[in-house]
């Protein structure tokens, strides 16, 4: 069709207009962005080789926009209409998240752009999770909060129409796009009316603090937005100067010069107050803010390698005494780019340099790319990790849900079923780093 929006454009539009409303609903996030912004000010500021570094890797551009949200939906329909919203937005479901293995009833995928114009120009990801019914022990309990769902329609008739204009028309156009995104993000805003009466919310609140958040409510609101920052322990410190509350530990590996992963912490989720079935008062608590540090993706050596280190060094009492345990542990994660590379842990972006353009000629397939980097041929940059961490996931759901809630249930992995509810399959994102690195490989001419 002619006169097409993008689907970068489009994802940009609505990212805009989340952060726009959540900083309404929650005005903390609006002074988490204001404490964000000033501590990356102040690391570029102070750092012009990082500057430098996050310029040429085409990284700095999307520091300030970039964002991840988080939504937990009910029902395989529910899932199937997210995956079909965040299409337009070209984002597609990567990684499978068992968190049933930490004691929380979902599991999840993480929606994001894939290609590297796309992330380039706005990475917004949103991490999506499915109640898993199952996991409610009470059969009456779980029977109830099914018909619950079955009653609700968290997306609006408009969305639908335009959802179904999109598929025939296969885009749309500007003014159609601003209304997708209208309607699309009615189906995240926060109602503070509930759908139950206060006897089956505390029923649900009981079996599980999430169970209530997911069942009891008119849409999926977004439950928090995470900002990404250059020094996340400066930030931490912060946080109370800024009137914040963090919570007690940075989730993920310890800081390092080059920095793997995520590192994510977070202030404690707000006690908001909700009207029940019957106008009758209460509270509930499910929506705080979130603050991340990205670091270089590593393969599924280095992420052996990682899941080993964080499982011996444990979780401490404070964060300094966790941080400094963490970074003694983590001496056995090379700390140096060469060595990286040379074992396989990361994955990197490979560039020519001006002179290798002019000797691109002697480049050849097989070439060692350390003897290139040596000469001066070519340059190597971390790929940046786009996704997250099952355990730090988990951890930042428990510090926010209630610790209670940490190993009172173990499912099995489901992810078949998952894939069932979402109506196609998960992208598995060692398969989409390693298709980054080579694509690199390739324009450089040692692949």
């Amino acid at each position: 069709m002619t006169n097409t929006i993008t689907a970068d454009e489009i994802r940009e539009l609505f990212s805009q207009a989340m952060s726009g409303m959540y900083q309404q609903e929650v005005p903390q996030y609006g002074t988490l962005l204001e404490l964000v912004a000033d501590v990356n000010l102040a690391i570029l500021e102070n750092n012009p080789a990082l500057h430098e570094q996050l310029l040429n890797a085409d990284e700095l551009a999307r520091l300030n926009v970039e964002r991840h949200g988080a939504i937990r939906v009910g029902s395989p329909a529910e899932l199937a209409t997210l995956r079909r919203i965040f299409s337009v937005m070209g984002m597609h479901p990567v990684g499978y998240y068992d968190l049933s293995q930490a004691g929380v009833p979902v599991h999840s995928t993480a929606f994001r752009p894939v290609e590297d114009e796309a992330l380039c120009r706005n990475p917004f990801r949103v991490f999506t999770s499915l109640l898993r019914l199952e996991l409610i022990s009470d059969a009456a309990l779980r029977k109830k909060a099914a018909a619950i769902l079955a009653k609700r329609d968290i997306f609006t008739p408009q969305l639908y129409r335009l959802l179904d204009r999109y598929d025939e028309n296969q885009g749309f156009t500007p003014d159609e796009a601003q209304r997708f995104v209208t309607e699309a993000l009615e189906t995240f805003r926060w109602h503070r009316h509930a759908t139950v009466d206060a006897d089956t919310y505390q029923a649900l609140h009981d079996e599980h603090r999430l169970i209530a958040d997911v069942v009891c409510f008119k849409g999926c609101h977004i439950n928090h937005l995470t900002p990404r920052t250059l020094d996340i322990d400066r930030v931490q410190a912060l946080m109370p100067e800024y009137g914040i509350a963090p919570k007690a530990i940075i989730e993920g590996p310890p800081r390092r010069e080059l920095p793997i992963l995520l590192r994510q912490t977070s202030f404690k989720a707000l006690e908001e107050p909700i009207l029940f079935a019957g106008e009758h008062q209460g509270t509930h608590t499910a929506r705080f803010g979130e603050i991340e540090q990205r670091g270089m993706a590593l393969t599924p050596k280095g992420r052996a390698l990682y899941d080993r280190l964080l499982s011996e060094a444990g979780t401490g009492k404070d964060n300094l005494t966790h941080q400094h345990h963490l970074h003694q542990v983590f001496s056995a994660f090379p700390d140096n780019e060469m060595l990286l590379r040379r074992q396989g842990l990361a994955y990197f972006r490979y560039r020519l340099t001006p002179v290798g353009e002019v000797h691109r000629h002697a480049i050849s397939p097989g070439d060692d790319p350390q003897m290139l980097i040596e000469r001066g041929w070519i340059t190597a940059q971390p790929i940046i990790y786009e996704d997250f961490l099952p355990v730090s996931a988990a951890g930042i759901f428990q510090s926010n849900l209630g610790d209670e809630a940490q190993g009172q249930r173990h499912g099995n992995a489901s992810r078949e079923a998952f894939e069932q509810a979402l109506g196609c399959p998960v992208l598995d994102e060692f398969t989409l780093y390693q298709q980054a690195e080579d694509r690199s490989k390739r324009r450089c001419g040692f692949l």
